[in-house]
């Protein structure tokens, strides 16, 4: 397994990036450690996001406000089966899916489906995590299931919105 897991923290003035040693996954008892972790990147930040990406399939996102209030999102349950460190970080999270379209019955004219492999992913977590910064419950499960679309583009994407995609690029 290999993994690549950048911090996001927005202090005063912009964000600041760097990239986070997970360790071992043996090393952690549950998802409270990594949030550990990432508090220590800046304990004073009002935003931290954690993305951990694995082995080209999978992305989790971690969210702290002021240091509390964990949020997780996981692009695909299956990470919670096929890894130890996906056992840690989304473990205790539901299993949903976090598409909802209309019954066929609605009048409402559902929006088209998302490009690439939605029905093939089964997200988990907190979708809407980073809906204030900008980016959708919706449009991050779109970037998730996009054909073509690996983890480090999810992060890139994500990242362009939040400004800091640069800092995130120089770390890979």
């Amino acid at each position: 397994m290999s993994y690549f897991a950048v911090a996001a923290a927005r202090g005063p003035r912009d964000w600041a990036v760097a990239e986070l040693d997970l360790g071992r996954p043996a090393d952690l008892a549950d998802v409270e450690d990594v949030a550990d972790l990432l508090r220590d990147v800046d304990a004073d930040a009002s935003v931290s996001l954690l993305f951990v990406e694995v082995d080209d399939e999978y992305l989790a996102v971690l969210r702290l406000d002021e240091g509390e209030d964990l949020r997780v999102f996981g692009s695909d349950a299956a990470f919670v089966d096929e890894s130890p460190l996906g056992a840690v970080l989304l473990g205790d999270q539901d299993r949903h899916d976090t598409i909802e379209l209309p019954d066929e019955d609605d009048d409402y004219e559902a929006p088209e489906q998302p490009p690439g492999n939605a029905d093939d992913i089964e997200p988990v977590g907190d979708s809407d995590l980073l809906a204030d910064l900008g980016v959708s419950g919706q449009k991050l499960v779109e970037l998730c299931a996009g054909e073509g679309m690996m983890p480090s583009d999810v992060t890139t994407e994500i990242c362009a919105v939040l400004g800091c995609a640069d800092a995130v690029e120089e770390l890979r």
